[in-house]
């Protein structure tokens, strides 16, 4: 069995691009036991881009 968390980090109206680094999330979590699993982007905003992303870590459960 595993855990998961779900960290939500919201692109720019602007530009589009991240508003952090998550390439630095990722490098955290895995500093604290997490397993990178996926990117995904949910529903889409205006223009057909999507407005946020969720980064996915699972770690066994203890």
């Amino acid at each position: 069995m595993y855990e998961y968390k779900f960290v939500k980090v919201d692109l720019s109206n602007w530009n589009r691009k991240p508003k952090e680094d998550y390439q630095d999330i990722i490098r955290s979590h895995a500093e604290d036991g997490w397993r990178f699993v996926q990117i995904f982007a949910p529903a889409t905003a205006g223009y057909g881009s999507a407005s946020y992303f969720e980064i996915i870590f699972e770690k066994p459960l203890r």
